[in-house]
């Protein structure tokens, strides 16, 4: 994509965002993911680590060296990618046009299945990954290393796009087996909010004050369909790195709802499927409404589940913000949350 039409797609930096940050725990901790297969095939996890001495780790057949340990990939784990899409409506458009909008909020739910353990991976959107581009006849050119939300741009704006998101995070991740996808549009959050009957939201910095002066750090946000949409999508796009912020932002919603919504559809379990089928007509996705059941139980058990975000730093790109990933402290996590040590 020429840097025209990466500045014509920025610009639309209406600051989007956590739509399915929402969706993610809106729908996973309303009524959880549901188990993807039983008999789902593990794939590969393809990783590759420089120790601070220089030896090469690469993994096969799922399993790892690390550390002068060995470990194998838990196949126990079942991971969804979730992301918020900076579009008012489905894009019609085609592999190749670069106008199908970007991943302003990107997310991995894990689910141990066996520990009944959840985990949260928040992505920043101006992540720098190797992405798969097109020319405007919709062929591949290959690979370059660029924004990380721009992946989903190149595609159909709709499963093609998601396919193409699913294959950069896994590619970022170390070749991460990633078992279901969900994109929404900005247009689906008043619907999340009013199939819970609002949130209220602990403000974690003072990125809004601009905005709303009653949202400074600390205070409590009484989020409705009207306003919650400034909450997770705003940010200064004149202020370096504002996005960070606007992550934080969205992490903490994302806590919140999950935790109201649990509340709200165990008592009423069938608002879930009735929560999904509103949100279709402002969704992608290849999980079906069976398929967030089973967890639910798990999700809203498990009080101490964790929450993560890629490690790395903000830097000043010249032109747009970048996100350099920590590779060394990723992979370390990575082991950390995806792998147990052989016996």
């Amino acid at each position: 994509m020429s840097r025209t039409g990466k500045r014509r797609k920025r610009q639309v930096k209406k600051c989007l965002t956590a739509l399915i940050a929402v969706l993610v725990l809106g729908i996973i901790g309303t009524a959880g993911f549901g188990i993807w297969r039983k008999q789902h095939a593990v794939q590969e996890a393809e990783t590759e680590y420089a120790a601070e001495t220089g030896e090469a780790k690469t993994a096969t057949s799922g399993s790892v060296t690390y550390e002068g340990k060995e470990y194998k990939y838990n196949d126990h784990l079942s991971n969804f990618l979730f992301m918020g899409i900076d579009s008012r409506e489905k894009v019609e458009t085609t592999t190749g046009q670069a106008n199908a909008g970007q991943a302003d909020a990107i997310f991995i739910i894990s689910w141990d299945r066996v520990e009944h353990k959840m985990s949260v991976v928040s992505i920043p959107r101006d992540t720098m990954a190797e992405i798969e581009v097109f020319d405007q006849n919709g062929d591949s050119l290959g690979t370059t290393t660029d924004h990380i939300n721009l992946a989903y741009a190149y595609g159909d704006g709709k499963n093609e796009s998601c396919e193409l998101m699913k294959q950069a995070v896994s590619k970022l991740l170390y070749g991460l087996p990633i078992q279901g996808y969900c994109a929404l549009n900005m247009d689906g959050i008043p619907t999340l909010i009013e199939g819970i009957g609002g949130v209220t939201v602990t403000v974690p910095n003072d990125s809004l004050e601009e905005k709303n002066p009653e949202w400074k750090k600390g205070a409590e946000a009484e989020l409705t369909p009207e306003n919650a949409e400034t909450f997770v999508r705003y940010r200064n796009i004149e202020k370096d790195q504002s996005a960070m912020e606007r992550l934080e932002r969205q992490m903490a919603f994302l806590e919140a709802y999950g935790n109201k919504a649990t509340k709200v559809y165990s008592k009423t379990p069938s608002l879930v499927t009735e929560l999904y089928e509103k949100l279709n007509d402002y969704m992608v996705t290849n999980i079906g409404t069976d398929q967030y059941v089973k967890i639910l139980q798990d999700f809203a058990s498990d009080a101490d589940r964790e929450t993560w975000s890629i490690p790395g730093e903000g830097v000043s790109g010249g032109e747009f913000d970048e996100y350099h990933v920590n590779d060394q402290e990723l992979y370390k996590l990575m082991i950390q949350h995806f792998y147990k040590e052989a016996e």
